[in-house]
């Protein structure tokens, strides 16, 4: 022991070579979304979907990490990161590593998943393989439709090059004028405000061995691409081809100058509509070499910036797809059960339309009792964490609603609630988080709509985006005053509590009331809480006390004794923290971390991290859950809450991580854990080279699959009762 700890202690545990990229260990984590669309197991429609969820993720990529690479070089910053890169050599290894998934994607798309949605009756067709009487009704589509809402735009020296709007699809054409033998430059875009793909009418859908189409259409692009010379009467049409552009769309806000923060956001999200510079070029690969370079020229891009694909532009867009009426195609359909404990209180609640309650019938009844957790997609979001609140906005014995809200649905049934609540004359504080990337326009909506009815609407404190996601009810019951909690791993979003794997806990311990209170008081006022009876607040003690654990752990071992840690996370990234659990590793604690997507720990390492094993669960469901376990010599402790181990979740954010302290609810979150280590479907094993391995079922084993798993034992929950 003494040897190997003489060994370990000579290793420089800051070297680069012990950390991953992190914009590299992004892409790897792209990739496994996209061998979903890849892989046969997965349906067919559903293949498309994570085809366009790579596209998606790929854009907002390129909008923010990409973005602040190129401002990063632009100004010189030469600061390595933890794997020793600079930013112009992350942007050229991103570039290398990111080429042949694009066209991985591209190629999928164009000739394996294309030709399957013609065996199932779904035909996109190429404008030129129409027959006659196909191509005539688009073009009476195109002049009714599509034609009164195109705008070209001419490039010369009188017309200078116009803005290309963020992830816009356009056509770049070039026209030659008879009169003057001269060839003109123009930029029509494809209007959003039209479908991406234009459905035939029945009569004119493709037929295969006389069994009609299920769906027949055409990209709109073609539509008008074939239809041009209505837009340039008299001209000749020489070429024209698609092109996709990809601009920096961060927010800049500088907080201390801004004396009124939601002025200040919307004036920003002014300045991304309008735009900031170009980040990235799409287009396909016959476009010739002086079209290419004139966009490169007139966006200020380079070669690096330019991505070529020999199909369609835009995959994010193959969402249309899951609309068409095809569940054979798709998952099968999943409705999450209403846990049995709130189930009589969430009809009840229902047949009475908020009228009063009897008292024992209502939500908070059966949570004096004791704690509840809440598992979504799996168990209702709707009955339980919108119940609580809708519940409590009605009661008359509440006195006081107060609750963070980072991101929501725009027609969000928990806004409708807390505007009921002001109007029933209760005390109500919504902390929005303006700050929500992409979200910011539909939080201001929210925030202005919150103020007029009364409620009190706080933006949070300058410098930190407050992620936390906590509830805090205050009710009389009888000569006391008793305070209800919900803290959370998710947003209050109905919509992506549908998608999205988040856990909540239910709870009116004194000691976790006290501490919302103090956490609300600091988010509100001018509270300097540094201590906490129960949570763990970033930036206040969490890192401090999740580093302590990981050491006790590590002790332990030291001692002789055995040291045990599991986590779940969406990404870990923090040096310290990373360099905090190779600590673990070498003293001998045992240690799973579930990642769903960055790791830029390298597990495996001979003398570092020999006893850390990385897995990531992607499939139907996004994980989005943040569980943390720690063995302690037996007296287990676990933890949930709204922090990944990232640099601006420990220290840039307002989090909030609780302990779970009730036996059964300790044992579920240890069995979920068990689950997803145990999966040979959807896990993705961290090899020290950084790449990731799909686990395959052996011979003689059954398929083990996290999302179905728990499923069909949300539903044996509800059957049991």
């Amino acid at each position: 022991m003494d040897t190997a700890t003489n060994h370990t202690s000579d290793i420089n545990l800051k070297a680069h070579q012990y950390y991953f990229n992190r914009e590299l260990s992004w892409l790897e984590f792209n990739y496994r979304v996209l061998y979903e669309a890849l892989d046969s197991r997965t349906p067919l429609l559903e293949r498309l979907k994570f085809s366009a969820i790579f596209c998606s993720n790929l854009d907002e990529f390129f909008m923010v990490r990409i973005a602040g690479l190129k401002q990063q070089e632009e100004v010189g910053v030469t600061q390595l990161t933890p794997d020793g890169r600079t930013p112009t050599q992350q942007l050229k290894d991103i570039s290398d590593r990111l080429r042949p998934l694009v066209a991985q994607q591209d190629q999928n798309f164009e000739y394996t998943l294309k030709n399957q949605l013609v065996a199932h009756g779904i035909y996109l067709i190429h404008y030129v393989d129409l027959n006659q009487e196909q191509r005539t009704y688009l073009q009476d589509y195109f002049q009714d439709h599509i034609f009164p809402v195109l705008t070209p735009l001419a490039v010369d020296p009188s017309h200078p090059f116009p803005y290309i709007s963020n992830l816009s699809l356009n056509l770049a054409v070039v026209v030659r004028d008879p009169d003057t033998d001269k060839e003109l430059f123009a930029r029509v875009k494809v209007p959003n405000v039209l479908p991406r793909f234009i459905e035939l009418p029945k009569e004119l859908k493709q037929q295969q061995n006389e069994k009609p189409s299920i769906w027949t259409g055409v990209p709109l692009e073609q539509i008008i691409a074939h239809n041009l010379e209505a837009l340039f009467p008299g001209m000749i049409i020489q070429e024209c081809h698609p092109f996709r552009v990809t601009r920096n769309a961060d927010l800049e806000v500088e907080e201390d100058e801004a004396d009124d923060l939601l002025l200040a956001i919307e004036q920003e999200l002014r300045k991304r509509r309008v735009g900031k510079s170009a980040v990235r070029l799409e287009i396909h690969a016959s476009t010739p070499e002086n079209i290419k370079h004139r966009l490169m020229q007139d966006l200020g891009l380079e070669d690096m910036d330019v991505y070529e694909v020999e199909g369609l532009l835009g995959h994010k867009d193959l969402f249309y797809f899951m609309s068409l009426p095809c569940p054979d195609l798709k998952d099968p359909h999943w409705n999450a059960v209403i846990p049995p404990w709130v189930k009589h209180i969430y009809y009840l609640r229902k047949e009475n339309q908020n009228e009063d309650i009897p008292d024992g019938t209502d939500i908070f009844s059966v949570i004096r009792k004791q704690d509840m957790l809440v598992h979504h997609p799996y168990q209702s979001f709707s009955a339980t964490v919108q119940e609580f609140i809708t519940e409590a906005a009605y009661d008359p014995n509440v006195q006081a609603i107060k609750m963070t809200l980072y991101r929501t649905s725009g027609d969000s049934p928990i806004v409708k609630a807390l505007i009921a609540a002001a109007e029933n004359g209760k005390q109500v504080v919504a902390l929005v988080e303006l700050k929500a990337r992409f979200d910011e326009e539909n939080n201001i909506h929210w925030a202005r709509q919150l103020e007029q009815a009364g409620v009190h609407v706080v933006y949070g404190l300058v410098g930190l985006k407050t992620h936390t996601k906590t509830v805090l009810i205050v009710r009389q019951e009888e000569d006391e005053i008793r305070r209800y909690v919900h803290i959370g791993t998710g947003n209050y979003n109905p919509k992506t509590a549908k998608l999205y794997t988040d856990l909540g806990l239910f709870s009116c311990r004194e000691e976790l009331g006290a501490d919302l209170t103090d956490l609300f008081n600091f988010l509100t006022g001018y509270s300097r809480q540094k201590s906490y009876n129960k949570l763990l607040v970033a930036p206040v003690n969490m890192r401090q006390r999740m580093i302590e654990k990981i050491r006790r752990e590590a002790n332990h071992c030291r001692e002789g004794a055995s040291g045990r840690i599991v986590a779940k996370m969406n990404a870990l990234v923090d040096p310290e923290m990373i360099e905090t659990l190779y600590e673990a590793s070498q003293a001998g604690v045992q240690i799973d971390l579930i990642i769903r997507g960055i790791c830029c720990l390298r597990p495996g390492i001979e003398g570092v991290s020999e006893s850390i094993r990385v897995i990531s669960i992607i499939g139907r469901f996004l994980e989005h859950s943040r569980i943390f376990y720690f063995h302690n010599g037996g007296q287990e402790e676990v933890y949930i809450g709204s922090a990944d181990w990232m640099t601006r979740n420990l220290s840039r954010r307002v989090e909030a991580v609780t302990p779970v302290e009730d036996p059964a609810i300790m044992k579920e979150l240890q069995e979920i854990m068990g689950i997803m280590l145990s999966d040979n479907r959807q896990a993705w094993e961290l090899m020290p080279d950084g790449s990731y391995v799909q686990r395959r079922p052996e011979d003689d084993k059954y398929e083990q699959s996290t999302h179905n798993t728990l499923m069909k034992m949300a539903l044996k929950s509800v059957r049991m009762e």
